[in-house]
C-alpha cells in the first residue's frame, strides 16, 4: 500500500492566544494525538507540517517515526502547508489530509476513509459532520495538482466542493468538534454534555 498522511499543524492559533497544537487533552497534546492516530492507521508514511512554534512542534514529535516539514510561509495560509506536505508525499495510491485540532480523530476514522475509497473507487472521500464535507479526507493522486494549486487560506474543502461527482463520504460527527478558541477548549475538557466519549 502506498497511502500517505499529512497532518497540518502549522497555524498560529491567533484566536486561541496560544498554540492549539500544544494544548493537552487526555494526557497528550493535540498534535501528538493527531500524529499518533495517523501512525496507527494503515497509512505507510506520515508527514507533519509545522510552522508557527516549529521548534516546540519538533520536540513534541520526539520519538515518533514521522517526517517533520517546516513551512516557512505558514502565515500565507493553509494552502502553503498542504503544498509543503504534498512535496514530501510520493504515495502512488493517495493521501489523507488531516488537522491537529480535531481531538476525536482516530486511526479508525482514517482507515474508514481509505476503505471507502477502495470500495467505491471515488477519488475523494470526505468526512461529514453537520452540513460540512471536509477533513480528514482522502485524495487520489489525480487530485494532487489541484491540491498543490490552492492559494492563501483555501483548504482541501474547496477541492471537495469542486468535484461532487468524485466524492464519497464517511460520517464523522465528532469532526465538528475542533479547537479554535478558549471557549472551545473549555467545552472540550469540561463538556456540558458528559456523553461525549
Amino acid at each position: 500500500m502506498g497511502i500517505g498522511a499529512i497532518v497540518l499543524a502549522a497555524g498560529g492559533s491567533s484566536r486561541l492566544g496560544a498554540p492549539k497544537q500544544l494544548v493537552a487533552f487526555r494526557g497528550e497534546t493535540l498534535v501528538r494525538r493527531a500524529v499518533k492516530a495517523a501512525l496507527e492507521s494503515v497509512c505507510d508514511r506520515v508527514v507533519v507540517v509545522v510552522g508557527s512554534h516549529a521548534q516546540q512542534m519538533r520536540q513534541e514529535m520526539g520519538g515518533l517515526p514521522v517526517l517533520v516539514v517546516e513551512n516557512e510561509n505558514w502565515q500565507s495560509g493553509i494552502s502553503s502547508s498542504i503544498r509543503a506536505g504534498l512535496e514530501q508525499i510520493s504515495s502512488p495510491d493517495g493521501v489523507v489530509i488531516t488537522l491537529c485540532d480535531q481531538p476525536f480523530m482516530t486511526a479508525a476514522v482514517l482507515n474508514e476513509l481509505i476503505i471507502t475509497h477502495r470500495e467505491t473507487g471515488r477519488a475523494i472521500v470526505a468526512s461529514t459532520y453537520g452540513t460540512t464535507r471536509g477533513v480528514p479526507a482522502f485524495f487520489a493522486p489525480e487530485l494532487f495538482n489541484e491540491l498543490a494549486s490552492l492559494t492563501k487560506d483555501e483548504g482541501a474543502r474547496r477541492i471537495i466542493a469542486s468535484h461532487p461527482e468524485k466524492v464519497a463520504t464517511v460520517e464523522f460527527p465528532q469532526g465538528a468538534i475542533d479547537i479554535d478558541t478558549k471557549q472551545d477548549y473549555e467545552h472540550l475538557v469540561n463538556p456540558v454534555h458528559p456523553a461525549i466519549p
